[in-house]
C-alpha cells in the first residue's frame, strides 16, 4: 500500500519506515479498549527510546493510506518489542484493531515523537488527559517515578475510570471529569495551583481544550514554554 502525499512530507522530514508485525490482541477492562501487541521490525534498535514516544500506523480506506499516532507501551529495546492500547471508536484505525490476528503486519512511520525528562526534576507534574492519551500519561508518569502528579483525566464512559492508569496513590492525585460541553477546562481552572513555575505541565487532549488550556497556562499563570508539553489528541465532532 503507498503512503500518498501524506507519506511523501512524511519522507520529506527524514522519516523512517518501518514494518510491525503482530503478535497477540487483548480488550483491556471493556469492549472500548484493545491492547495489541508487536515485534518492532528493528526500529528500537535503530532509533532508541524515550518516554511518550509514538509512531504513526498506517491504515488503508477506501482504497487511500490514512496515518494514525499511537504511543508505545512497555517497549523493549532487547526484545524489539512493544504494545499499543486503541481507545475504540468508528475509524478505520478502530476496524484494523478490532479484526488484527497474531501474524499480521502494519505499515509504520517514525517521524515528529521527541520528550526528554526535565533536567532538574520538577516538583510536580500537572497532566491533562482522556482515554486517546492514557498510554502516554502512564509513559510521562512512568519517566519520573518518584514526582508527585495532579491528574485530570477526562472521561466518556462509566468504565473509563477503571481503565489501566499506572498511579501511585501515595503520589498521584487523579481528578475523572466526565466528559460534558468545558467540564475539563473549567475543573482544571478551578484546582489549577497559582504558583506552578517550577511544576512541569503536560496536556493532551482534543485539539481545542488542548489550545485553550496551553494558552491558560502559559499567558495568564505564566509557566514558562519549557515547561509545558502540550499535544491535541484528536478532533471534537463538529
Amino acid at each position: 500500500m503507498g503512503h500518498g502525499w501524506e507519506g511523501v512530507v512524511l519522507k520529506l522530514f527524514r522519516g523512517k519506515d518501518f514494518v510491525f508485525m503482530v503478535t497477540g490482541a487483548e480488550q483491556v477492562v471493556s469492549d472500548r479498549y484493545r491492547r495489541i501487541d508487536f515485534t518492532d521490525g528493528g526500529m528500537l534498535a535503530a532509533t532508541g527510546v524515550h518516554p511518550t514516544m509514538w509512531v504513526r500506523l498506517w491504515f488503508e480506506h477506501a482504497g487511500k493510506a490514512h496515518q494514525r499516532a499511537y504511543t508505545l507501551v512497555d517497549p523493549d529495546p532487547e526484545a524489539g518489542t512493544f504494545g499499543i492500547e486503541f481507545a475504540l471508536h468508528e475509524g478505520c484505525a478502530s476496524d484494523w484493531a478490532l479484526r488484527a490476528q497474531p501474524g499480521e503486519s502494519i505499515d509504520a512511520t517514525l517521524q515528529g515523537t521527541g520528550f526528554a525528562v526535565p533536567n532538574p526534576l520538577p516538583s510536580r507534574l500537572l497532566v491533562v488527559g482522556d482515554a486517546a492519551s492514557l498510554p502516554a500519561i502512564n509513559s510521562l508518569l512512568g519517566s519520573m517515578p518518584s514526582v508527585p502528579a495532579t491528574i485530570w483525566f477526562e472521561t466518556a464512559h462509566d468504565d473509563d475510570q477503571q481503565l489501566p492508569l499506572r498511579r501511585d496513590p501515595a503520589l498521584h492525585d487523579v481528578r475523572f471529569v466526565e466528559r460534558r460541553g468545558d467540564a475539563l477546562e473549567q475543573e482544571v481552572r478551578k484546582g489549577f495551583p497559582e504558583h506552578a513555575a517550577d511544576a512541569f505541565v503536560w496536556i493532551a487532549c482534543d485539539t481545542v481544550t488542548t489550545r485553550t488550556l496551553t494558552t491558560y497556562v502559559g499567558k495568564e499563570l505564566g509557566v514558562p514554554k519549557e515547561r509545558i508539553k502540550s499535544l491535541g489528541y484528536w478532533r471534537p465532532p463538529s
